[in-house]
């Protein structure tokens, strides 16, 4: 017998060697929820181990971070006003600006802040954009959603990540930055993120749950993978610097094909039911949490994912898993 792949797995040293997937702390984003308040650090229950933060405990968390190498964050705002037309999702001094403002002064470019770029916390209803006759319109929530955008520029984040999937939103975004000077703010789109049931525990954090209805009238059909593609490709020409797949592990096919397709990076959100059905497997001693996570993380790198947000890095950097 000539071939024996099974001699470059005889040990450790040699299966190192010659791993073709690998993973480093450069890869990952962490998402942080942000509430009002001060000396805020609440338990988020359907998420284990996430939590909310206020602007104060938030800046401590992220220290804590960055000494274990997290140096990447993405923010999303959760108990300011809420109302029909959305309007403080880009006011000034909502949660998000002044979070980015306060971790720019802090940290500088030591922290690379990404913003979450989407209405469903700012709106009565809960949907991603402006509710009319029990349907999102399009083109209004487009200009709210640039609007949120250059505020989040203004104070300082260094790349926008819109969620809500209206046509024509990295476009608009990307005009109004750059006629405000902002040329170099990067735009990562949720280019496929698809209308799943693995949303559920981010809906409890960023209390951001329909009121009414669903979102399968702008998320993607997940049937699709043709019609995900078509989407990323009109991110791209529309100004896209990054295109992301939501969620990650259902979608491991679009990942791999959208990469096959662009020269971009592609990047990948590891959702919050994803997360949660890890915890609580491994809560119940029915999987070794630590390797179902890294298999996890391994397999969105393999399928062609260069960042990877994921609320699982604490655990990983924390315990020296990679």
């Amino acid at each position: 017998m000539l071939n024996r792949p099974r001699r470059l797995r005889k040990n450790p040293l040699v299966r190192e060697m010659v791993a073709e997937t690998r993973l480093s702390k450069d890869m990952f984003v962490y998402p942080y929820f942000i509430v009002p308040g001060n000396n805020v650090t609440h338990a988020i229950d359907a998420m284990p181990g996430v939590n909310h933060y206020s602007g104060d405990t938030l800046i401590k968390d992220v220290e804590a971070g960055m000494k274990k190498g997290l140096n990447k964050i993405m923010l999303f705002g959760v108990g300011d006003e809420k109302s029909e037309d959305a309007k403080s999702a880009y006011h000034d001094h909502s949660l998000v600006p002044t979070a980015v403002r306060e971790l720019k002064k802090q940290f500088g470019d030591d922290l690379y802040v990404i913003t979450d770029v989407c209405v469903c916390s700012y709106t009565t209803h809960g949907h991603c954009g402006i509710l009319e006759n029990d349907y999102v319109q399009n083109d209004k929530t487009v200009e709210v959603i640039a609007k949120m955008a250059l505020t989040h520029a203004e104070a300082g984040a260094d790349m926008f990540a819109p969620s809500d999937m209206m046509d024509g939103r990295i476009e608009a975004i990307r005009n109004l930055l750059d006629e405000n000077g902002f040329v170099n703010a990067a735009i990562m789109s949720h280019a496929t993120k698809f209308a799943s049931a693995y949303y559920g525990p981010f809906r409890e954090a960023a209390d951001c749950a329909p009121s009414k209805g669903d979102r399968k009238a702008y998320q993607m059909d997940f049937r699709n993978p043709l019609e995900a593609l078509r989407e990323a490709a009109l991110d791209e020409h529309e100004g896209a610097d990054v295109l992301m797949v939501k969620p990650g592990l259902a979608y491991l096919d679009i990942i791999q094909r959208l990469k096959q397709d662009t020269n971009l990076p592609i990047a990948v959100y590891n959702v919050s039911g994803e997360y949660s059905m890890v915890k609580a497997a491994a809560e119940r001693g029915w999987i070794d949490e630590q390797k179902v996570v890294m298999e996890t993380m391994h397999a969105f790198a393999r399928a062609g994912a260069s960042i990877i947000t994921t609320y699982h890095i604490k655990d990983i950097l924390n315990n020296d898993w990679l």
